[in-house]
């Protein structure tokens, strides 16, 4: 398996670039994760000649050559971050690489909750018609996630490890089954 993980903030203190670089080590055994900031992405502009950024069609190409993408979304104001809503918007304008790719969510918040809210608004995203991504539907949500770390980036409590490794199996079973549909599909 390759996924592509999207690190879903530009902050260069993030719990979840913290969290995205654990599950591409912790895996690391079951699938090359290919991480990538959206840091220096500009912000989406429709240009005429449908010109894209450097940057942006780098990941258009790693998705298209990937099995499926894993978003790491921190939550501001009950939503998604505007720089990953951005880059969100570039690939639904630039391409259709999206489109039933498998996608797993996570995220890391300072909060209880997590990112709960702001997953359910990326799901909405992620499913209109210009991205038609398919959605693993169970959840990862690390609360708390300022203390959930020690200083090697690992995760320190058992139930969040158990958790990520649940949700990262079903991610991966959930991948094996929409390539088996796409492969059934392409050949009738």
């Amino acid at each position: 398996m390759k996924y592509v993980g999207i690190i879903g903030n530009n902050s260069t203190e993030s719990t979840n670039r913290t969290l995205m670089q654990y599950i591409a080590r912790q895996f690391a055994d079951q699938a090359e994760i290919v991480v990538f900031e959206i840091r220096p992405m500009p912000p989406f502009k429709a240009s005429e000649d449908r010109t894209v950024p450097a940057e942006v069609q780098s990941l258009v190409d790693a998705i298209a050559d990937s099995d499926g993408v894993i978003i790491s979304t921190p939550e501001y104001d009950h939503t998604i971050p505007a720089a990953l809503k951005s880059v969100l918007e570039w690939l639904s304008w630039s391409s259709e690489v999206m489109r039933d790719k498998p996608v797993m969510i996570v995220g890391a918040s300072y909060g209880r909750l997590g990112t709960s809210r702001a997953q359910d608004h990326l799901r909405q995203i992620l499913t209109s018609p210009w991205l038609r991504a398919r959605i693993l539907t169970s959840e990862f949500l690390l609360g708390g996630s300022q203390q959930a770390f020690d200083e090697e980036g690992n995760l320190t409590h058992e139930t969040d490890v158990e958790n990520l490794r649940t949700h990262f199996a079903e991610f991966k079973a959930f991948t094996e089954i929409m390539n088996e549909i796409e492969l059934k599909e392409a050949a009738e």
